[in-house]
């Protein structure tokens, strides 16, 4: 069971389709079978693309670079005497709407007396104003001087444009004319519009605000004189004494005590931590005397003196000379036991010079703490008889301020009104032109490549969009195996390519299609399909000998693969017999030349022998039971479902390795549903590219039995060049087999593999 079930799940996993390999793959078939329509389609949007290029007019773009005035006088900022400042970006698209404006633009257009030119006060160039022209009639009115300045403002407010460079304050203005040197001469002319414009818009702020200055500098000039007057009255009242600095005497002294403390209270905080770390160190003075061990250097900057540094340095050279002796005399030895006694000694004299520096720092520590206390002291004295002082000076600073604001206040506008007398007899603006227009040399409209390149990609698109559109139509129809197989749930038998037609009646076109197919070498692509329906018939699980060939309409090619097939098995050395089953027009009769004696309704009808009707074909080597066109059952349904029918059939089984009928097409009349129990199997002709799903749908779903018994399908007529652009895979490695070779040629093709 495991294996089993892995096996299964192996296969599923080797058969399911790569998804991303299939889309390529169907992207690739789609532009196999397409492209031609989408060529089509880029050509003639490429062509449209090239007559608009030829046909538009020549128009010239002319730039000129400008930086903006970023100056704006502001009477009620805060900072007064300074003009810079930050300039937000709507400022800036403000400047930029002001240089668009119509009152810059109409002073453009009064410089170059543009109501005088054609082109601004014309009926125009364009292809809309073309059009137009064509259906005026009568001569034209003359327009008034309102009616031209707004024609030129028109003009001018669809070819102007102004733009920012990034995020700086440069602003681009580029015109676009018919004249090169007047695109030019406009965006220059509008630069200079421009700084006028502020100029004079300048000079009106200047002069307004000089005006109201002049009135407020004398009621701020009174009010200055009377705060100053006010901060030396209230200093003499309370004989308030400032220094140089500006400070009080007493708030100088309590400065520097200030300082003198925050000093003395660090040298005490150090003194004490000094104290401390050393007498951490004293407390590991050893009690007994046989314990050699001195402080450690690293653990106080005291033990740095020279002194313990002598001291320590002997005592280590003795510690190492008494290991070297014990280890070379014995411990016992007299100087080893002396040694001893003299790192003993050094060892007292380390601790006792520590004990020595630990007193020192006990009297630093005593004398930075008298020396805080004093200062301490005298500050709070300092400060108790600064009290009232300082109390009075609060008012003063108050007094000071409101002083100090009003003369400040006087200054600045005092300098305001300078500024402006001057602004006002010779106004300034910070706006410029970096870059002059220069004179275009190359057209910027139309642009050919943008054009082209646009032109072909709308082309590719509506190509494309085409394509898709074609082949949702193309799918109505049956084109390839898998069409057919995915619509009927069965399997394609074969596909047969389209035959040549020769002019003629329709006889005789079945006729050298039938000679065409029947005579097809033997390994050929036509033999190979004529195979695989044998092949499937042979197979069937009933054993069915009774095979009817049917289609969903006429003319599908059904009466032609009949009789092919039924050649191909004679040829093959099978008893074959071929009935033409179709009443209503017997085709397959008359292209076999079989149509004027008797036939099927002579032996359901008069009772004639089987063996008196059937007719041996000389060419084709296979028996015939024709269907004489001079005799028309007049319901060929009930003719067919005859018990003699039913005899016939089963005697010819007997007697027939096959017996192939041709029937009736489905969806035009009845007799196929009405005779669809006497066949073992069907075979449905579909012919390609023509019959739509809907009618093999209907034609396979009339009756049930059919459905139930529908061997396969036969795709008829099929174009091989168009067909395998469709399926989307080489036939190489099938031709392989299709072509005959020769000895040698087989000998080499092995030697090769």
């Amino acid at each position: 069971m495991n294996i089993a079930g892995g096996f299964r799940s192996f296969t599923a996993a080797a058969d399911a389709p790569d998804l991303g390999t299939r889309s390529l793959v169907h992207l690739r078939d789609f532009l196999s079978r397409e492209w031609r329509v989408i060529a089509l389609a880029t050509a003639l949007s490429l062509a449209i693309g090239a007559a608009y290029v030829a046909t538009a007019p020549r128009k010239y773009t002319a730039q000129t670079d400008m930086i903006i005035d970023t100056k704006k006088i502001t009477w009620t900022h805060s900072d007064m005497s300074a003009e810079t400042r930050t300039v937000d970006d709507a400022t800036v698209e403000t400047e930029l709407e002001t240089t668009r404006s119509e009152r810059v633009a109409t002073n453009v257009v009064r410089q170059l007396n543009l109501t005088q030119d054609p082109e601004f006060v014309g009926s125009g160039h364009g292809i809309k104003a073309r059009i137009l022209a064509l259906f005026r009639r009568g001569p034209e009115q003359t327009p008034s001087n309102d009616e031209l300045m707004r024609r030129a403002l028109s003009v001018i407010k669809e070819n102007l444009r102004v733009t920012r460079l990034g995020r700086s304050y440069v602003e681009q203005i580029t015109y676009t004319s018919l004249d090169p040197e007047k695109a030019a001469k406009i965006a220059n002319t509008f630069a200079e519009a421009y700084i006028e414009d502020q100029l004079q818009a300048k000079y009106e702020q200047t002069r307004r605000a000089s005006e109201w200055l002049e009135k407020r500098i004398g009621e701020l000039r009174q009010q200055a004189s009377d705060a100053y007057k006010a901060v030396q009255d209230f200093k003499a009242e309370n004989s308030i004494i400032i220094g140089v600095d500006g400070k009080l005497a007493s708030d100088v002294e309590l400065d520097q005590l200030g300082i003198a403390l925050a000093k003395a209270r660090a040298d005490t905080s150090q003194a004490k931590a000094k104290l401390e770390r050393i007498q951490r160190v004293l407390e590991q003075r050893p009690n007994n005397t046989d314990d050699f061990s001195i402080p450690d250097p690293v653990v106080t900057d005291a033990l740095s003196s020279p002194v313990i540094t002598k001291l320590r340095q002997q005592f280590l050279d003795d510690q190492n000379k008494q290991a070297e002796w014990s280890a070379k005399y014995g411990a016992t030895h007299i100087a080893v036991k002396n040694l001893r006694a003299e790192m003993a000694a050094l060892q007292n004299s380390i601790w006792d010079e520590i004990s020595r520096i630990a007193e020192s720092y006990k009297s630093e520590l005593q004398i930075a703490k008298s020396q805080e206390e004093a200062i301490d002291k005298r500050m709070l004295e300092v400060f108790q008889k600064s009290g009232a002082t300082r109390q009075a000076q609060v008012r003063l600073r108050e007094l000071e301020t409101g002083a100090n604001t009003y003369r400040g206040i006087y200054e600045t506008f005092l300098s305001r009104f300078t500024q402006s007398v001057q602004q006002q007899s010779f106004p300034s603006t910070e706006a410029r032109v970096v870059t002059d227009a220069p004179v275009p040399r190359a057209p910027s409209s139309p642009k050919i490549a943008i054009t082209l390149a646009f032109a072909a990609l709308c082309g590719l698109g509506l190509g494309v969009m085409s394509a898709i559109a074609r082949e949702q139509l193309l799918n109505r129809q049956i084109h390839t195996r898998d069409q057919l197989e995915k619509l009927l749930g069965t399997s394609c038998l074969a596909v047969l390519p389209a035959i040549s037609k020769p002019i003629g009646k329709a006889w005789g076109k079945n006729s050298n299609a039938l000679t065409q197919i029947s005579e097809a070498p033997p390994f050929s692509a036509t033999a190979e399909a004529l195979r695989y329906i044998k092949v499937a018939i042979d197979l069937h699980p009933a054993g069915a000998k009774v095979i009817g060939i049917t289609s969903a309409l006429p003319g599908e090619g059904k009466t032609t693969i009949a009789a092919a097939f039924a050649a191909f098995l004679a040829k093959a050395g099978a008893r074959t017999l071929l009935i033409d089953a179709d009443l209503r027009r017997s085709s397959l009769s008359r292209v076999l030349g079989h149509n004027d004696g008797p036939g099927l309704i002579n032996i359901i009808g008069d009772g004639l022998d089987f063996a008196d009707v059937v007719v041996a074909d000389p060419k084709f080597k296979f028996d015939v039971l024709p269907s004489p066109s001079a005799l028309r059952a007049p319901n060929s349904a009930d003719t067919l479902n005859a018990p003699a029918m039913r005899n016939l059939l089963k005697k010819a089984a007997g007697y027939y390795d096959y017996v192939i009928c041709d029937l009736p097409s489905v969806l035009p009349v009845v007799d196929v549903k009405a005779t669809a129990h006497l066949f073992d199997a069907f075979v449905l002709v579909v012919e390609w590219g023509n019959t739509s799903t809907n009618e093999i749908l209907n034609a396979v779903r009339s009756s049930p039995l059919v459905s139930e018994r529908l061997l396969g399908a036969v795709l008829n007529k099929a174009d091989e060049t168009f067909m395998h652009r469709f399926e989307g895979h080489s036939d190489r490695r099938y031709a392989y087999y299709m072509e005959e070779v020769t000895g040698a040629d087989e000998i080499s093709a092995t030697a090769r593999n």
